[in-house]
């Protein structure tokens, strides 16, 4: 058996660093070990205001964190899902909701209902059947009731957040750090390792001062100065598939009664986000260099914005991809240390959140078993793997042929994985769900049809409930669900009653 871990050090700061920290403190509480964290105020952090998907509230809920006390404390507000604007042609527009569309019955899926009613002729939308869809577009927010059930229509809906990310990793710091965390202030200025095993041995900071562990944990962002400079672990680039490498972040005054959901607006060669916080309106541009240079995609993320802005715009440059091995030796990635896709989906902190809750899963011991390292290699590839092929399907099943950018894209080269969805869906109406650690049947089908990827057919097994039954059905969960969404309170409602930050 091999001897167990006694010193966890965690290489960086901000969300990925702090949210690290902060699990690893929960969960290995009793087992005395210690867990150290270097960062320097020197270096920046990436993050300018994050958009999540609903999974963060299960990682909130393991640390123990109050809800309402976390939205205060960083300035956050509802998401109920993402809004495309101008992606599948100019002129659409369509939402990527957070929880379910209808309730399954019968033998098949409910989409399966929905389109057998279809070709009979009725023309109400899909998103009139999701009760987070619906709110949304209604700016309402409520959180579900005490005591609703499994059996109400409460259980189809879900929720995330916007919030402040350096917020979020002070809030984490702060819990951390009462549970045994010890920060260490200071640039790292090199790694050793041992000439027998490979493994890390300790860090070395630019004054002097080692840190040495058993397991290391490389939170240092684009840099990944351990996994990537001292153990040299090699990068995927994805740039055939999401040709996008720079952002232009830049904070505005709120715009507005926050809305309950991202938008993600289509612009000549890339994409413009918009995030509400309580305090602010998070934007930014996400292009293609070989399409736009850097002062046009800066005078065209300018023109764009609600309000003026409170800061200089601030450029990102990347290449979107993932390492080839999440862990080596002694070393786990986490965050951008790992790879980074852009947030079309508000993925980044899901990948942190995800990447470490694997580690506690197979958390080794000092002789970093390979099998376990392997077992969280294949995870990880293939929840990155999942993520890409969901952010490729926006990009390569476009309509548009207006700018050289979005002429570019429909030239994709789908990856076998995404196409084989495509042609299932397209048809059969059916959606792969294996293979897909993030994203639900429901979220591909919402982005499939609002992409225009029009269905040919559906499961036969639908014909088993008569038309008038299936009618009746539809009717009924499209009223509970219209009342239900008409009833919610106003979302900064909400905010103001219960989650507003003070000041």
């Amino acid at each position: 058996m091999s001897a167990p871990i006694t010193r966890v050090v965690i290489a960086g700061g901000g969300s990925a660093g702090w949210m690290s920290a902060a699990a690893l403190a929960q969960t290995l509480r009793g087992t005395g070990i210690a867990i150290d964290l270097v960062e320097s105020d020197e270096i920046g952090t990436v993050g300018v205001g994050e958009a999540t998907i609903p999974p963060i509230r299960l990682f909130n809920q393991t640390l123990g964190i109050d809800e309402a006390e976390f939205v205060k404390a960083t300035q956050g507000t509802f998401k109920l899902g993402i809004e495309f604007v101008d992606w599948a042609a100019r002129g659409t527009r369509y939402l990527h909701p957070f929880g379910r569309h209808g309730d399954d019955f019968g033998t098949v899926a409910f989409h399966h209902h929905w389109l057998a009613q279809r070709a009979l002729g009725d023309e109400t939308p899909l998103a009139h059947y999701c009760l987070a869809t619906q709110a949304a577009l209604q700016g309402r927010f409520a959180p579900p009731p005490a005591g609703a059930t499994k059996a109400s229509v409460w259980s189809t809906f879900s929720h995330a957040y916007h919030f402040d990310a350096g917020l979020y990793a002070a809030f984490l710091r702060r819990r951390a750090e009462t549970q045994g965390v010890t920060r260490h202030e200071g640039r790292i200025e090199r790694a050793e390792r041992d000439p027998e095993t490979g493994n890390l041995r300790e860090l070395v900071l630019a004054d002097g001062r080692r840190l040495p562990g058993d397991l290391f944990v490389d939170c240092t962002g684009f840099a990944a100065l351990l996994l990537g400079k001292a153990l040299g672990v090699g990068y995927e680039d994805w740039s055939a598939w999401l040709p996008c490498d720079r952002a232009l972040a830049v904070p505005t005054a709120p715009a507005g009664p926050p809305l309950p959901y991202t938008r993600a607006t289509a612009r000549s060669a890339g994409w413009q986000w918009r995030i509400p916080l309580q305090h602010r309106l998070g934007n930014g541009l996400v292009f293609a260099s070989a399409f736009q240079d850097e002062d046009a995609a800066r005078a065209e993320l300018l023109d764009h914005l609600e309000a003026a802005p409170t800061a200089e715009p601030r450029l990102l440059r990347f290449t979107t991809g993932r390492r080839t091995q999440a862990w080596s030796h002694n070393v786990v990635s986490i965050g951008l240390a790992s790879g980074f896709l852009e947030p079309l989906e508000s993925t980044s902190l899901h990948l942190v959140q995800t990447g470490i809750m694997r580690l506690v899963s197979l958390f080794p011991g000092r002789d970093m078993d390979p099998h376990t390292r392997a077992e969280y290699n294949r995870a990880v590839a293939a929840e990155w793997d999942a993520v890409r092929d969901f952010l490729v399907l926006h990009y390569a099943t476009t309509a548009r042929d207006d700018t050289p950018f979005w002429r570019h894209c429909r030239t994709i080269a789908l990856p076998d994985t995404l196409a084989a969805r495509i042609d299932l869906f397209r048809s059969s109406g059916r959606v792969i769900e294996r293979d897909s650690p993030v994203f639900s049947r429901d979220s591909w089908l919402s982005v499939l049809l609002g992409q225009g990827i029009e269905p040919q057919g559906f499961d036969p097994l639908a014909h088993a409930l008569p038309a008038p039954e299936r009618a009746r059905i539809l009717r009924a969960m499209h009223a509970v669900i219209a009342q239900t969404a008409g009833t919610m309170a106003r979302h900064e409602d909400t905010l103001s009653r219960h989650f507003r930050a003070a000041g």
